[in-house]
Order: C-alpha cells, then sequence, then structure tokens
C-alpha cells in the first residue's frame, strides 16, 4: 500500500487517493456527463492505487499521472484520457517557463544548446529522442545530457557533420614524423565534430636522441607539443579553441622540459598539460630516493637513460603548478588498477580527455550524462530530510539506457574509422553526478565530514550496482560489447569489491553490454542551466557581483547569490549569510584534505575517472603544493588539478590585456581570464573557467 508521495517541491507528504480521483473527475467532465464521471473517477482511482501499490513505495507526482493516463487508457476511457492529457500538457508548459529559471540558465541554454530556435518542448523532444523516461527526468531536472549531445542530437538529419561525444583520446603518435602529423590531421578532423580530444606524447624520442635524417638529432617530444596546440587553435568551435590535453609518462627524459613549457606564454598556449605519474616515482620521492628516467630509440637502438633527484624534481613539478596552474597530476597506476578492464590484456590506456575525468584506449570515445544529486533530496532542508536511494537507483538505470541509445545512434558520427572501431568493441559509456554540495546543504550535512563521506559511499555503490544490473540486462538483450571477457571483468578488484550478490548474477549470466560506466565531469554548463553546483564541487561562493547597465549606460553592481543559498534564506527569511548553518560552506572554506577525502570515497565506486578542480587561496606556498599531491595519492585518486587564485599566469595574462578589445577574438578574451561577452573577470572554477556575472563559459560540458 503507498503511505507517501513525493511533491514536485520535494516535500514527502502522506498519500490520498482522493486527489487521484479529483484530478480524474476534474478530466472526466470535460467529455461526459457529472454522473459517469463519477463512476470513471472512483472505478479509474481504485485501478490506478493498485498499480501504484505493486510498482512504487514512494511515487512522485508524475509517476501518478502517467499510472492515471495509462490506465484510463487500459480501460478504454480514451477521451477522457485525452483530457486529462490535454490538461497534464497546459500545466507541463506553465512549469516550462520555470525550468530556465534565471537570466544565467536561459543565457546558456540559448547560446550553447537550443537549435534553429525551437522551444523548450521542441528540445526536450529533440534530445529525448522518443525516450519519455529520460524527457521527464530532464523537465523535472533530474538529470542531464552532456552538452555536445544537447546541442547536436537530431542535427545529423539535417545534414551536419556533428559527434555527441564531448570527448576522445588520439591515438599516441609513434615515433616517425608520418605518424606525428598524421596525429594533427586526425585532432583536426575530430575538433571539426565538436569533439575535444587528448594526447599522449611519451611514444616520441627525446632531445638529442638521433634521427635519419639531415637534422642528425631531434628536438625532443615537446616540440611537437605546438603543432598539436596551433591545430586546436586553428580547427575553432564556434569561434573558441577546440580543448586539447597533452600527456606525458613523469619517466620521460624530457620530463622537465614538458614541465617548464607553460613557463613560455606564447609557446603552449591553448592545450593543457598532465603528467602521468606513477607509483614508482612518488614512492621515490616518499623515500627520497633517485628515479630513473629511460627511454629506447628503436629504429636506432640507442638507450636514454639517466638518474635524477626524485625530491627536486617533485619541487619543480609543485613550483610550476603553484606559478602556471598547471601541469595536472594523473595518477597512472590507479588509473590501470582501478577499473573493470584491469585484468584484460587486450585492453589498454592511451590517456585522458581534456577534463580528464575519462582515461580512454586509443581512438576512445565516450558519451556523458550527469544525474542531479540535489533533486533526490526529499524534505529538503528539513530535520525529516533524506535521500530518496529508491529512485536514484531507478533513475540510474534509465540513464543507463540511454546513454547506450546515444552510443548505438552516435555510433556512425565519429569523425574516424578508428574512432568508430573502438567504440563499438568496447562500448564506454560515462554516467556521472552533479549537485552534490546542494544535496549536502538539503541533508543538513557538511561537505567535507565524516557524515558526508559516508553518504559518498552509500551513493557511489547504489549508482555502481545499478549501473552494472542495468549493463547485463541490455547484454541479455543485444549482447556483450564485443570484445567482452567475462573471466577479466569478475576478477579485476574493482568489480570485487563493488558488485553486490545480484549484479554478480546478474553478470555471470548476461555478461555486460558496457566495458567503462561511471565517471564525475565538470559539467559547469548543465549545471548552471539547472542552478545547482557542478560535479562534485564545492559551492565556488554564497554569491558574486553582477553588473547591469542603468538607463544612463552606467554600469550598476550587486550582489546575487547563489541558488541554493537565495533558496534557503527565503525559506527561513535570513538576509545575512552570516546567519547561514555551519555546513553552508564555500570552496575557499574547506581544506584541500576534506576535498580529496570526498573525492575519494566515491573514486571508490567509480570505474573512470572524476574531474576535480581544488582552489587554493593565494598565500598558498609550493610545500602546500607538493602536500596536497602526497595526500592525493595516498588517498588513491586518480587524477587532480590545482589553481591557486592570484597564480603567477594569472597574473602575467591580467599585465597583458589590451586596450584594443575590439580586435580581439573570443579565445583571446579567455586567455587573458576576461569574458568576451560582457568582460567581466574570468574565475577558475570546476575544471573550467567562468564568468560570474552572466555565465559564459569555453567548456562544452
Amino acid at each position: 500500500m503507498v503511505k507517501s508521495v513525493i511533491k514536485r517541491s520535494k516535500e514527502e507528504v502522506e498519500y490520498s487517493r482522493d486527489k487521484i480521483e479529483n484530478a480524474i473527475l476534474k478530466a472526466s467532465r470535460e467529455v461526459v456527463d457529472d454522473n459517469e464521471a463519477e463512476v470513471i473517477a472512483s472505478e479509474t482511482s481504485f485501478a490506478v492505487e493498485e498499480i501504484l501499490s505493486d510498482k512504487y513505495k514512494k511515487p512522485d507526482v508524475e509517476d501518478i499521472q502517467d499510472v492515471i493516463e495509462q490506465t484510463l487508457m487500459r480501460l478504454n476511457h480514451f477521451d477522457v484520457a485525452k483530457a486529462f492529457i490535454l490538461y497534464r500538457e497546459k500545466h507541463n508548459e506553465m512549469r516550462n517557463t520555470e525550468w530556465l529559471n534565471s537570466d544565467l540558465s536561459e543565457s546558456i541554454w540559448k547560446n550553447k544548446y537550443r537549435y534553429d530556435n525551437e522551444t523548450l518542448d521542441e528540445f526536450f523532444v529533440r534530445v529525448s529522442n522518443g525516450n519519455k523516461d529520460i524527457e521527464k527526468m530532464i523537465k523535472l531536472k533530474y538529470f542531464s545530457p552532456a552538452g555536445r549531445i544537447l546541442a547536436n542530437r537530431g542535427l545529423q538529419h539535417y545534414g551536419k557533420k556533428v559527434t555527441f561525444s564531448n570527448c576522445y583520446v588520439a591515438e599516441r603518435p609513434k615515433d616517425n614524423i608520418e605518424s606525428i602529423f598524421k596525429s594533427a590531421s586526425d585532432l583536426a578532423r575530430t575538433f571539426s565534430y565538436g569533439g575535444g580530444s587528448g594526447i599522449d606524447i611519451s611514444n616520441l624520442r627525446p632531445k638529442g636522441s638521433k634521427v635519419n635524417n639531415s637534422a642528425k638529432t631531434t628536438d625532443g617530444a615537446t616540440s611537437f607539443m605546438h603543432l598539436y596546440d596551433v591545430t586546436s587553435k586553428i580547427i575553432g568551435q564556434k569561434g573558441r579553441r577546440a580543448a586539447l590535453m597533452i600527456s606525458l609518462i613523469c619517466s620521460h627524459p624530457d620530463v622537465i622540459d614538458f614541465v617548464n613549457i607553460k613557463n613560455n606564454l606564447e609557446y603552449v598556449t591553448k592545450a593543457n598539460i598532465s603528467l602521468r605519474i606513477t607509483d614508482e616515482f612518488m614512492n621515490c620521492v616518499n623515500e627520497g630516493k633517485k628515479f630513473h628516467l629511460k627511454f629506447h630509440v628503436k629504429d636506432t637502438d640507442e638507450i636514454i637513460e639517466r638518474e635524477i633527484d626524485s625530491r627536486e624534481m617533485f619541487n619543480k613539478i609543485a613550483l610550476s603548478n603553484w606559478r602556471m596552474a598547471e601541469p595536472g597530476f594523473l595518477f597512472w597506476d590507479e588509473f590501470n588498477r582501478w577499473n573493470l578492464l584491469s585484468e584484460d590484456d587486450e585492453f589498454e590506456y592511451a590517456g585522458v580527455n581534456p577534463c580528464a575525468e575519462e582515461c580512454l584506449p586509443e581512438n576512445g570515445s565516450c558519451n556523458l550524462s550527469s544525474l542531479n544529486l540535489s533533486n533526490f533530496v526529499v524534505n529538503e532542508f528539513e530535520s525529516d530530510a533524506h535521500f530518496d536511494f529508491d529512485k536514484f537507483k531507478s533513475y540510474v538505470k534509465k540513464a543507463t539506457i540511454f546513454l547506450n541509445e546515444i552510443l548505438d545512434e552516435g555510433l556512425p558520427l565519429h569523425p574516424l574509422k578508428g574512432q568508430r572501431e573502438t567504440v563499438r568493441n568496447w562500448r564506454q559509456i560515462g554516467l556521472g553526478v552533479m549537485g552534490l554540495a546542494d544535496m549536502f546543504i538539503k541533508l543538513g550535512i557538511k561537505y567535507g565530514s565524516d557524515k558526508s563521506i559516508e553518504m559518498m559511499h552509500e551513493i557511489g555503490d547504489a549508482m555502481i550496482n545499478a549501473t552494472l544490473q542495468q549493463s547485463a540486462l541490455l547484454a541479455k538483450e543485444h549482447g556483450t560489447y564485443p570484445k567482452y571477457r567475462q573471466e577479466a571483468i569478475t576478477k579485476s578488484d574493482f568489480f570485487i569489491k563493488n558488485a553486490n550478490v545480484d549484479t554478480l548474477k546478474l553478470v555471470l549470466k548476461y555478461g555486460l553490454r558496457n566495458s567503462q560506466l561511471t565517471t564525475v565531469a565538470p559539467t559547469g554548463s548543465i549545471s548552471n542551466v539547472f542552478g545547482i553546483s557542478g560535479g562534485l564541487e564545492p559551492i565556488f561562493a554564497f554569491s558574486y557581483k553582477r553588473i547591469t547597465k542603468t538607463l544612463h549606460d552606467k554600469d550598476k553592481e550587486y550582489n546575487l547569490f547563489t541558488p541554493i543559498v537565495r533558496e534557503y534564506m527565503s525559506k527561513y527569511n535570513i538576509d545575512n549569510v552570516d546567519e547561514l548553518p555551519d555546513y553552508f560552506v564555500s570552496s575557499h572554506d574547506i581544506p584541500y584534505e576534506k576535498r580529496i577525502d570526498v573525492q575519494s570515497a566515491f573514486q571508490e565506486h567509480i570505474d573512470a575517472s572524476i574531474s576535480s578542480t581544488i582552489n587554493l587561496p593565494n598565500e598558498a606556498t609550493v610545500t602546500d603544493v607538493k602536500n596536497l599531491y602526497m595526500y592525493a595519492w595516498k588517498k588513491r585518486v586518480k587524477g587532480v588539478t590545482i589553481y591557486r587564485d592570484g597564480c603567477s599566469r594569472e597574473g602575467i595574462l591580467s599585465t597583458e590585456k589590451t586596450e584594443k578589445k575590439g580586435e580581439m577574438e573570443e579565445q583571446d578574451f579567455i586567455d587573458q581570464n576576461i569574458c568576451p561577452t560582457c568582460k567581466f573577470d574570468l574565475v577558475q572554477r570546476q575544471g573550467c573557467k567562468e564568468c560570474q556575472n552572466c555565465g559564459y563559459t569555453p567548456c562544452s560540458l
């Protein structure tokens, strides 16, 4: 028997059949007389109650309305069903105006995701493509596909060359000139379709090595970074450069040149860089031992190797990050150790995508989507607030089905043949989350507290098991991914430590449709559309300054509260942020150890990676950076990026702001931390720059 219902406000209220009967009665009176309407309402409401009791523990309003529609049709009350649907659509249109609940969300939707002046309803239909579960989940802000799906799905029917994937990892260039330039060509083709890419250059011989041409020796692996960097600039995407991540293994002899490359503001200016850090290197740093750099040049059989002081190298990396906010750290052994394919000898990771939440094989690609954790809180802000795990697991499964639909539909749309083959063989998807900080606040939990870590494990466990189970059921229906090897999956530490009994039974019986399932992307733009915090990030600030033009064309500046803060203050009639409870914390209030603790807890249940940028105050030291890296490694996260407020790179760029703004391209503004839309300062948030005045961000998620 159904005892309670979840309202649209996320308030849990007592179930009432009378309300269902009244709703049916109103629709019935549109097409039949009062007496017949009462009979239909009574008959249908009883039938609806039986279905609800069998199917749901705590249905929400939309669940109930779905069942009413289906029951009216089953009982052959077609005219009443039509009247009920029209009534529902009318009120749905009214709620649609609330979906874009701020100038910020409306601006992002119109500029990044809307196609050809489509209405919101047309947008929902285009993106969901007939999947009514997904259409409902997007409308009610439980779920959002990533940016390429929102912007591009359906456009292939208009002859557009588009992809549904935000991210790719390119084929690693081999140590010859033909392969190096082929990689540039592959990147250009991928960028032209709207995809970003990562590329690893660890196969390229180091500086001073012999080459069989007129040069006699090479300038090294880093000399080709400029080629890939310029490619990302030339192949623009709607006026901005394409996203590119270049990585290098830490044992490469050119590692210091790679680390220092960002100090030259005129060389590699568009790409981000990350180091693939090994356990061996971190152990050497920890123990004060020498670290061995080695490279074998195969065509000349030359071996280049030397030992360096590991702590001196670590200091140089930390100093570069302290000054220039790069390179990021990729803990490579953890990437290889903690995933479903760790025991599959045929599989090999080649690098990470530009935001580092997806580690992929050569030519790998991943479709992304995120669930809004804050929307699963029932009785938000109250003492009895709780997370609706049943609904969450149900929606995880629906989202897994959706991402497989996207994968199949998008398979022929990938720019390169190699990408189509890799995606077909391994079928990787990336289901993530956003709104974590908002969820904590609605539950009255402080970000980074013991209770928050406990919640991370509970949610992570529910998520990974639900998506594994659904992937197994999809394998039952459509077959496993082509490269599936059951003995490899079931022997992986990740599967052993995460799969519950029900999951194990399904996987042993049916296999898996996907080789990779979960991730956490930055979600900068889509979280702003929803008015929530992005990814696993804390709230950036309680309020920010907004600038508008007055009638006399003068700037007027005022404070605008972050949505979750505004919502709480409005509900409890608070005028000052000083009156907020202590579980309201911003990114600058949280020690970096707590940030890492939250990320580490969730990473235990995520088979891909988590995009995470930790903002440090300007007064943070190089030692702070080193300690953060060491702590992150010990907590077994897969990667971390550090951004120190007011770092040298930011300061250098700000001094170069030109007066010729009318002649500057969009990317020039971005490089100089100026919003190209409203000329307000950009800040580093959720792994990407963002304007707190108008919401502009160059990121596609």
